[in-house]
């Protein structure tokens, strides 16, 4: 999962981005409205952490931004303000769910988690494609009833082929997924076609089908008509 978090306290910023990063969430931070409308507009995330109040604008106007685009990405708006009129208004633009301040960091995990279910995985948090099958809340990934000996990226890398099946994924879109923004500035992609390849070795070996084509020149599709 990969997560953005627009928040200008850069204290309670680096705090949510260490503890989710603890947890295995990729995190990328915001300290400014017009910071985070450039990363909106640039990168996609799975789940936008919102502050209401920022130095430079109002967080509900990156909200109805989103939902205007018709943006994939959940969001979880945040505020001091403990106000119902607040609260309604970010629900009623379209929020996945509300919290504030001060909050305990393992619920804001688990409302973050809980909004990627929702939207990714039907509120289940096993997702299944014929032979393979993803926990991921244990982080257990089977072929055939057998567990598969991944490494975290390689099972961050099969979830986001199953939560995006058929759909082209570039290589560059892949890597900012699984390592973060800015990834354009690498000489190359190397690294992503090694953990595609590792990640379709294994599922081989374990005599499941290999459901993951290359799009030449563009990068990988699961393909769920084989």
């Amino acid at each position: 999962m990969k997560v953005l978090v627009v928040e200008d306290n850069k204290d309670l910023s680096e705090n949510i981005q260490n503890y989710l990063k603890q947890e295995g969430i990729i995190c990328e931070s915001s300290y400014t409205f017009n910071e985070a409308m450039d990363k909106i507009v640039s990168f996609e995330y799975d789940c936008i952490i919102l502050d209401i109040m920022l130095p430079d604008g109002n967080g509900l106007k990156l909200l109805d931004f989103i939902k205007e685009q018709k943006m994939k990405s959940g969001v979880l708006v945040i505020s001091a303000k403990n106000s119902l009129e607040d609260k309604l208004s970010g629900l009623n633009m379209g929020a996945d769910d509300y919290i504030t301040k001060p909050f305990h960091l393992p619920e804001l995990n688990a409302r973050v988690n809980a909004i990627y279910r929702r939207k990714n995985l039907d509120g289940d948090t096993i997702i299944t494609f014929n032979e393979i099958e993803v926990n991921t809340t244990t982080y257990v990934a089977k072929v055939n009833g057998g567990i598969l000996d991944l490494t975290k990226k390689e099972f961050d890398l099969l979830l986001y082929f199953l939560t995006n099946k058929n759909r082209v994924l570039t290589k560059q879109s892949v890597a900012e997924h699984l390592w973060g923004d800015y990834t354009d500035n690498l000489s190359n992609f190397d690294f992503v076609y090694q953990h595609v390849k590792n990640l379709r070795k294994k599922i081989s070996n374990a005599n499941g089908k290999d459901y993951i084509g290359t799009v030449y020149g563009l990068g990988y599709r699961f393909n769920t008509n084989q």
